[in-house]
């Protein structure tokens, strides 16, 4: 298996993971006054845009094919 076509696959599986699985993002703000501190801690979960993962999904085929054709 070439180095390329590996590449490929593997852009070609995070793409396709991508578009399942969201991104846990956290947000802490608050104030704090001598030795005491109040906050509060947000939890944001984000896909990533639709277009990122067609490109890596459409780059991991197209790496996949220029190692399988320099294979050969």
């Amino acid at each position: 298996m070439k180095t390329l076509f590996f590449i490929g696959l593997v852009v070609l599986i995070l793409g396709i993971v991508s578009l399942v699985v969201p991104i846990p993002r956290s947000e802490r703000s608050g104030i704090s006054v001598g030795g005491m501190s109040v906050g509060v801690e947000t939890r944001h979960e984000e896909k990533v845009h639709p277009a990122l993962s067609a490109v890596m999904i459409l780059g991991g085929f197209g790496a996949m094919a220029a190692g399988r054709r320099r294979n050969s």
